[in-house]
C-alpha cells in the first residue's frame, strides 16, 4: 500500500503517517506541498494521502481546506489523528551565529516569540514543510542557517539541536487528515467520532446562516469548529468550515439544509485517532 504525505522525510505529516501505516511493508511516498500531496491521491499514484489540516495555535491549513473545497470533487477524510507538536531549533552545530531561519510557515508562527526574543536579527525564511526546511539546512554546513523543525529530523539529516520546545504554548497540536476511499484500521486510541461539512448559503436568504446553525440545534448536533473561508469568486462571498460531533442523523441533516437553499459539500464523517 503506498501513502503520500508532506516530505521530506521526518516531517510532523511523515510522523503522523507512520503511526498510521507503522508496518514496513506500507509505502510511505513523499511530495514537496500539501497540494502535490491530494493530487497524487486523486490521480491514484497512492492509495491514501495525509496533510495537515488544523493546528490548535495556528488555526487552519488553508492550503488544505481551500483546495479540498475549491479544486476537489469527492475526495473525503476517512481518518483523524492529532499530533502533539515539539518545535526544535536546530542547526549544523552547536556555536553557529545564526543569520537566517528557516522553516513551515505554521512551525515559524507557533515560535515567533521565541525567535524575536533570542534572534531579533536574524532573517525568518518560510519553506514548505519543517523536514525540507532541516534538509536544506544539513546541505549547507557552511552557513550560518537553522531549521525549527520535529526532533526527529535532527537525527534524520544529523543536526545539532541548539533550542528544545520553543513553541509559544505548550499545549500545541496540530490535525491531521488521512484521505481515501475507505477507512483503513489504525493502531492508535480513537477519541471520538466527527463530520466535517463546507456550507455555501443562499444570496437571498436571510439570516441564513442562523438557520443553518438551528439545524444542528434541533437535530442535537454539537458544533467543534466554524470557520468562514473566501469563495474565491467575488469580495464577501464565503463558505463556512463546520466541524460537529458525528451523529446517525447525517443523511437528514444534510437534507434539511438543502432544503434551505443551502449547498452542502461532505468533507469526511471519520473517527479521530490520538497519537502519544
Amino acid at each position: 500500500m503506498k501513502i503520500g504525505f508532506l516530505g521530506p522525510k521526518a516531517s510532523f505529516t511523515y510522523a503522523a503517517a507512520r503511526a498510521a501505516f507503522p508496518d514496513s511493508s506500507h509505502q510511505l511516498i513523499a511530495f514537496d506541498s500539501i497540494t502535490e500531496v491530494i493530487r497524487s491521491y486523486e490521480q491514484d499514484l497512492v492509495d491514501y494521502a495525509i496533510v495537515p489540516v488544523e493546528n490548535s495555535i495556528e488555526g487552519s491549513v488553508h492550503q488544505t481546506v481551500d483546495y479540498l473545497f475549491l479544486q476537489s470533487d469527492d475526495t473525503r477524510a476517512q481518518a483523524e489523528i492529532v499530533q502533539p507538536i515539539k518545535q526544535q531549533l536546530m542547526a549544523t552545530s552547536a556555536d553557529k551565529k545564526i543569520e537566517k531561519i528557516f522553516s513551515h510557515p505554521q512551525a515559524i508562527a507557533q515560535s515567533l516569540k521565541y525567535l524575536q526574543c533570542h534572534f531579533p536579527d536574524a532573517k525568518i525564511e518560510s519553506t514548505d514543510s519543517t523536514a525540507y526546511a532541516a534538509k536544506f539546512v544539513s546541505e549547507h554546513p557552511e552557513k550560518n542557517y537553522a531549521a525549527i523543525a520535529p526532533t526527529a529530523s535532527s537525527l534524520e539529516y544529523g543536526l545539532t539541536i541548539i533550542a528544545q520546545d520553543i513553541q509559544e504554548i505548550d499545549e500545541n497540536f496540530t490535525r491531521f487528515w488521512l484521505l481515501g476511499h475507505t477507512t483503513p484500521k489504525i493502531p492508535l486510541p480513537v477519541e471520538t467520532e466527527k463530520m466535517t461539512l463546507a456550507l455555501t448559503l443562499s444570496d437571498n436568504l436571510p439570516g441564513a446562516l442562523y438557520k443553518a446553525l438551528q439545524i444542528f440545534a434541533d437535530f442535537g448536533i454539537n458544533l467543534t469548529k466554524i470557520e468562514s473561508r473566501p469563495l474565491k469568486t467575488f469580495l464577501g462571498e464565503y463558505f463556512f468550515l463546520i466541524d460537529a460531533q458525528f451523529s446517525e442523523n447525517y443523511l437528514y441533516l444534510i437534507h434539511a439544509l438543502e432544503k434551505l437553499g443551502i449547498t452542502v459539500k461532505r468533507l469526511g464523517k471519520y473517527k479521530v485517532y490520538k497519537m502519544s
